[in-house]
């Protein structure tokens, strides 16, 4: 079906959720007046609750009312418009026949996804008939992992213009105030429940390269390479030695990124369908400051992170943690998001003796405010056919599917996207 035939440029699936909403909200407030939206979602009440709490611009959006699980409905849906956003998930539960009706259809398709077995699934099931139907199936495009991954890319372009590649790339988080959404916290305890019942998904998920096209590349000389990651890697490193580092940039105690094991991987496919270079290593965590209070913090943040991931594979402890964590549909007020942000730096150094930094930053709570800001722009980056898009498509990430449109969307809306070639 051409993209004419089609009756709508956007839905958004998942409308009614705490993300949801806030996405919706921004697409009301930053959408061109001709993008032609729909909502999406189980409850037609609540879609039009939504709805009229959109103003005047949204009022005459249609709502699609469908469960993410029949397919006939999903199929239909892709069919009817240009790009399909969702935040449904446990994607893991309730994804992939959404992203395979769009992969199919032609139809453009972002989510919000921090599941690595997710991810690789749709790799396998999605990439070819995404490429055969020119539909860009664009996984991760939140919080995780499009500050990292457009963070990255921003090195990658700046040592390509200078004729080198990229060889170690680390990612600190060096400020961050907010919450990771109920979703992402249940999307993480279903994987984790999936990985302790099942050995061979351990595997994948504790591969950095398992996401990349081609799978791990050949190690170079000078290259380093990164710890393990994942789930699997985080607590194999604190069981042989603490997990607290000091960052060799600033003498800073760093300890792990809780979305590391994810964000890695996406942005190890990106190298691989990017071509970072045979050398390109990569891996991120959290800056946590200098002197005894920044190794006091390190340890106590990092002890309490890694019992936390491996409180939710076992039932009494997860039974604790379900009583604390925010579940899926919750989310902060209006006045503890405006007080959110986050700055993130990457260092890389190239092929050439060259050390490159990039920054990304914004004034948003990451996993609520931040992430809505950054699914809806995907969104409408995908939606405009003379975007400056990549020429791509299949199973992509954010730097992929998307790339300097959405670096050039994020700036107009506040966020900090710069790289430097350092002295």
């Amino acid at each position: 079906m051409t993209d004419a035939a089609r009756e709508l440029d956007i839905v958004l699936f998942g409308a009614t959720g705490f993300v949801g909403r806030l996405t919706a909200h921004h697409l009301a407030e930053h959408a061109p007046g001709e993008v032609r939206i729909g909502l999406a979602g189980r409850s037609r009440e609540r879609l039009g609750e939504v709805r009229r709490g959109l103003g005047e611009r949204a009022a005459e959006w249609p709502l699609l009312v469908l469960d993410a699980l029949d397919e006939d409905a999903v199929a239909d849906l892709a069919a009817r418009t240009r790009v399909v956003v969702t935040t449904v998930g446990p994607y893991a539960k309730f994804g992939m026949p959404l992203a395979a009706a769009c992969a199919e259809a032609g139809t453009h398709y972002c989510d919000l996804t921090g599941e690595v077995l997710f991810v690789h699934r749709s790799v396998g099931r999605n990439h070819e008939p995404a490429m055969l139907s020119g539909a860009r199936v664009v996984h991760a495009c939140g919080f995780d992992s499009i500050p990292s991954d457009l963070g990255v890319m921003l090195c990658a372009d700046a040592a390509r213009a200078d004729g080198a590649e990229l060889g170690r790339t680390r990612l600190a988080v060096r400020s961050m105030k907010g919450g990771f959404s109920g979703g992402t916290i249940d999307s993480a305890r279903t994987q984790a429940l999936e990985m302790r019942a099942d050995p061979s998904t351990r595997r994948i998920a504790a591969d950095p390269w398992a996401l990349a096209e081609g799978g791990r590349p050949p190690r170079t000389g000078g290259a380093g390479s990164p710890r393990p990651g994942g789930v699997a890697g985080v607590l194999d490193r604190a069981v042989k030695a603490s997990p607290v580092r000091r960052d060799p940039d600033n003498g800073h105690f760093t300890g792990p990124f809780v979305m590391a094991a994810f964000n890695t991987r996406i942005v190890a496919r990106s190298a691989s369908l990017l071509h970072y270079g045979k050398g390109f290593r990569y891996t991120e965590y959290s800056d946590y400051g200098a002197g005894p209070r920044g190794a006091v913090t390190a340890s106590v943040v990092s002890a309490g992170l890694l019992g936390a991931v491996a409180g939710m594979a076992f039932g009494p402890t997860r039974a604790v943690l379900d009583r604390v964590l925010p579940a899926p549909g919750e989310g902060p007020s209006e006045e503890a998001m405006a007080s959110g942000r986050f700055r993130m730096e990457v260092m890389a150094e190239a092929s050439n003796g060259a050390r490159y930094r990039s920054v990304v930053a914004a004034p948003y709570d990451p996993g609520y405010s931040g992430t809505a800001v950054m699914l809806g722009q995907a969104a409408l980056a995908l939606a405009e056919s003379n975007a400056g898009l990549p020429d791509s498509s299949g199973v992509l990430t954010p730097a992929t599917g998307i790339g300097p449109p959405l670096v050039e969307r994020l700036r107009a809306h506040g966020f900090t996207l710069e790289v430097e070639r350092l002295p």
